[in-house]
């Protein structure tokens, strides 16, 4: 039996707990992160017309460019499978949103529609519990200019979070001359470390053979971000840094990550 005519969502099943219908329709990719569908919030939230609701998610996106977080990253084009057409299904245009990309989609929203206010309280609630728990909550964003300037101060705080993090491997020895004092090496005195490795490239050159597809440490998407199985094991960390007023991200490398790097290049580089 299905919820809605456009839905995939079943209604929930008699006897068990139904909880939040946000938690409902919640997805996880395939590393286990969280994910919303904006076709299924449409609903949830009230809005009987997709033309309506995908001008929300590009208000949204447009708010989250504006903080120099890559928009992309929260909010990816997909494709759903929904009731009706000539085969009884058929497919049509979605989005798969982060968390905070389902936020700023709740924040963008009609505020006179309660199940937006709905959506707000849902995500605010979400976004919350990765917070150290107060006293007494701080009031929700009246609006949404004042969500993103929110955000701006979350992206401030891993910025500071990240210059205590001690939880990778300590400096390397042989790479101690540069690293600087949390243990980290960034991309110019990589390319100083590696001189004789890469042939004597810069910085810039350098990070061009990162992006490389026989390297491919840093993503060619999103240039100054390294593939998650990187940080995942170690060899990298991302930062944020303000760089003309903006906040950008940085990847610094670890001692680990630059051995690694050494192995993946180091024969082929001083044989050229």
């Amino acid at each position: 039996m299905i919820s809605h005519p456009n839905s995939n969502l079943p209604d929930p099943v008699p006897g068990t707990p139904v909880g939040s219908p946000f938690d409902r329709i919640m997805l996880h990719d395939i590393n286990g992160e969280e994910r919303w569908s904006a076709r299924d919030l449409q609903i949830l939230m009230g809005y009987a017309n997709w033309q309506d609701f995908d001008k929300v998610v590009n208000k949204a996106r447009e708010g989250v460019d504006t903080t120099d977080i890559d928009s992309r990253d929260h909010f990816m084009g997909s494709r759903k499978v929904i009731k009706g057409g000539r085969w009884g299904s058929q497919q049509v245009a979605d989005y798969r949103l982060t968390r905070l990309g389902a936020y700023q989609v709740a924040l963008a929203g009609d505020s006179r529609k309660p199940e937006v206010a709905a959506a707000k309280v849902y995500f605010a609630a979400q976004t919350r519990k990765a917070e150290v728990a107060a006293q007494t909550a701080p009031a929700l964003p009246q609006d949404y200019e004042e969500a993103l300037v929110a955000l701006l101060g979350k992206v401030r705080e891993t910025k500071a979070l990240a210059a205590e993090n001690k939880v990778l491997a300590p400096k390397a020895g042989k790479w101690d001359a540069f690293c600087n004092a949390d243990g980290f090496i960034d991309m110019g005195t990589a390319a100083k470390a590696l001189h004789e490795v890469t042939g004597g490239l810069g910085r810039t050159k350098f990070m061009d053979l990162l992006r490389s597809p026989e390297v491919r440490f840093l993503q060619t998407q999103n240039p100054r971000i390294p593939y998650q199985e990187h940080t995942a094991a170690g060899r990298a960390k991302v930062i944020f840094v303000t760089a003309n007023f903006k906040m950008v991200e940085q990847t610094l490398f670890t001692p680990k990550g630059l051995d690694w790097l050494v192995d993946k290049i180091g024969d082929k580089q001083a044989a050229a």
